[in-house]
């Protein structure tokens, strides 16, 4: 392993130990990679036994019909390259073309930069107009602790406090309500959480406020949403946060989190398992026509 930080492993067991799965998911071989910290905030502790070290050839460990994964953290501390670790992992999937990667390596890295995933935000949205001459700054990399610090600028002036490559979006006076939507495949769920409150509109000599946006937005902070293209963002495992203009009523997405934590859907695991039990279906019916 790599340190507590690095440190990832691969989960691998066959469906048929999963209660409550249904016949056809039997004998299926499904694995598991997240960090230790992913593993830890969801619960994912009992698959410890399971365990397996990437850095050992993953040919002998298989063979899988499907692996789910989380590398973006790995990712974002070699700066975008890819790693020994998800070099093996791709390497793996391209020597067994049956072995699905959920979700695909491409479509995940490209939303790791916010210059890519304003793009894909601005696809989403109906409008990505403020009603303020306010901004969020945000970091450019999407993932990581550091991902979190953010700013709101009020006035030109406050450009010299920010710290590029950055990206900058409209400020939208959404009431202090974040809606932070999960989706697994063609399932989701909305959360309300809070949000940063209101401020007039104009510019101001007010000072820049800098925060971290998973303390403004935690759970214990004192109906579809938007339509969702998974096909646009490659996607299958993914979060968005949406606000809603409290003037004109209209819908921004203002971020797309891959592989979110999940905090407050109600039975993500059978989401999650029914999901795969389509995918490789999908994926079966495809192979067998």
């Amino acid at each position: 392993m790599n340190g507590p930080e690095l440190s990832v492993c691969l989960c691998a067991h066959s469906a048929t130990g999963v209660p409550n799965t249904h016949g056809r998911m039997s004998g299926r071989r499904v694995g598991f990679w997240f960090s230790d910290k992913k593993r830890r905030r969801m619960n994912l502790d009992a698959f410890v036994q399971f365990c397996i070290d990437l850095t050992q050839p993953l040919g002998p460990q298989g063979p899988f019909d499907i692996i789910i994964h989380k590398l973006s953290d790995v990712i974002v501390e070699a700066e975008h390259n890819m790693t020994l670790l998800s070099f093996s992992l791709q390497s793996y999937v391209s020597a067994h073309p049956d072995t699905i990667l959920l979700d695909p390596l491409p479509a995940m890295t490209q939303l790791l930069d916010r210059f890519a995933s304003c793009q894909k935000m601005s696809q989403l949205n109906s409008s990505l107009r403020g009603d303020l001459q306010l901004h969020i700054c945000k970091t450019r990399v999407a993932h990581g602790s550091y991902s979190h610090e953010m700013c709101l600028l009020f006035s030109a002036a406050s450009l010299a406090d920010i710290h590029p490559p950055c990206v900058l979006q409209s400020f939208v006076n959404h009431g202090a309500v974040l809606y932070k939507v999960y989706v697994v495949g063609d399932k989701h769920c909305c959360v309300e959480r809070p949000s940063i409150k209101n401020f007039p509109s104009g510019p101001c000599d007010r000072k820049t406020i800098f925060f971290n946006s998973h303390q403004v937005s935690k759970p214990e902070s004192n109906s579809d949403l938007t339509s969702l293209d998974e096909q646009m963002l490659g996607l299958a495992l993914f979060g968005v946060d949406v606000i809603v203009n409290i003037s004109t009523h209209t819908l921004t997405v203002i971020d797309i989190n891959i592989f979110p934590g999940y905090e407050g859907m109600p039975q993500f695991f059978s989401s999650l398992l029914s999901h795969i039990q389509s995918v490789l279906d999908q994926h079966a019916s495809a192979g067998s026509s």
